[in-house]
């Protein structure tokens, strides 16, 4: 039987609900999974409208390509719910979804969850002590240990410190944190990637990773022990290489995955690669999770406009991903195809 794959419509107000609707749209999404929206059926409703489908919002006993499964979390009407704004019953809605969703994957009753975006001033306002997805879901399932990884067919970034500042980033740095992001990297690759050995390559901080102390010590004082570190414990990990070229080497198979030290480190380089199609990736949960790399575009919400592609993409890694002990690739390509 296919996975069961949770999708969360995430921020009613902006264009989760569309590229919900829109990754319906053909047979392939039922051919990896069984997949259904965790939302409200109204909204999903107004959204189908806002992007011409003729798709039916249905229980999920009646899903298949022209009929989207919904779990229905919430009864929300839509004349409350403006685009481009959060609402404090929108967002309320929201968290709502997730905690369902994790609950369910927790449970067994779905194998994956695969997350919309959402508004992270909503998430607050919500009551949600928590600065985004990855730290909420961590929270959900018992505090987990997790790192992000952003990937695509070409390049996946792992990342050693994520929503704070740069330069507290700088002060979070050292051989303990650096080390973690590593071996949790290399636990999932080897878990849910198909690939027994990663080969990880590890980003340096300064620029030309430090030349030889000149630019600064961090490398030789944080970053290349916890590699040894790690190589001691027969992962493959080297480095630190030279932040800008590290990752033209990963994007032509050098590597199968970067650890960059800070967020925009990495992300600038995986967005200029796969802005449309990168898929946010949470290792280290006790589930496998997935998200669109892209925020709720408030701006076009309402229009009609949003482009599915990255949700595409996640659903398909996440069953992928939830069916590798099966042995089986949805994803229809090498590890990570997106």
């Amino acid at each position: 039987m296919l996975p069961r794959i949770a999708i969360t419509m995430g921020d009613p107000a902006g264009i989760g609900p569309e590229i919900a609707i829109l990754v319906h749209a053909g047979e392939e999404i039922f051919s990896w999974c069984r997949p259904v929206v965790y939302g409200d059926p109204e909204i999903l409703k107004r959204a189908a409208r806002v992007v011409g489908s003729s798709s039916a919002v249905v229980e999920e006993e009646d899903a298949g390509p022209g009929r989207i499964a919904v779990s229905a979390c919430s009864r929300l009407d839509p004349a409350g719910i403006p685009f481009g704004r959060p609402t404090p019953a929108g967002s309320a809605a929201m968290a709502g979804y997730i905690r369902a969703a994790a609950r369910d994957v927790l449970s067994g009753k779905a194998a994956a969850v695969v997350t919309c975006p959402i508004a992270k001033e909503g998430l607050s306002a919500a009551g949600v002590p928590f600065p985004g997805h990855t730290e909420f879901l961590a929270h959900l399932c018992g505090g987990a240990d997790v790192v992000m990884m952003l990937a695509g067919d070409r390049l996946r970034v792992a990342l050693a410190t994520i929503h704070v500042s740069l330069r507290r980033a700088l002060e979070l740095l050292s051989p303990a944190l650096i080390e973690r992001t590593m071996r949790i990297t290399d636990a999932f690759f080897r878990k849910h990637m198909g690939i027994p050995r990663p080969r990880i390559a590890v980003a340096g901080v300064n620029p030309h990773a430090g030349e030889g102390g000149m630019f600064g010590d961090e490398e030789a004082v944080r970053i290349a022990p916890a590699i040894a570190a790690c190589r001691a414990a027969g992962i493959d990990a080297t480095g630190p290489y030279p932040p800008d070229t590290v990752f033209h080497r990963a994007y032509h198979g050098g590597f199968d995955v970067v650890v960059a030290m800070t967020h925009d480190q990495g992300l600038i380089p995986l967005k200029l690669v796969h802005f449309e199609d990168g898929v946010n990736v949470t290792m280290g949960l006790p589930i496998v999770r997935t998200s669109v790399d892209h925020g709720t575009a408030y701006d076009i919400a309402g229009k009609g406009t949003a482009n599915p592609s990255s949700l595409f993409s996640a659903v398909r890694m996440a069953a992928r991903m939830a069916c590798a002990p099966r042995g089986a690739d949805p994803g229809g390509g090498r590890p990570g195809a997106g």
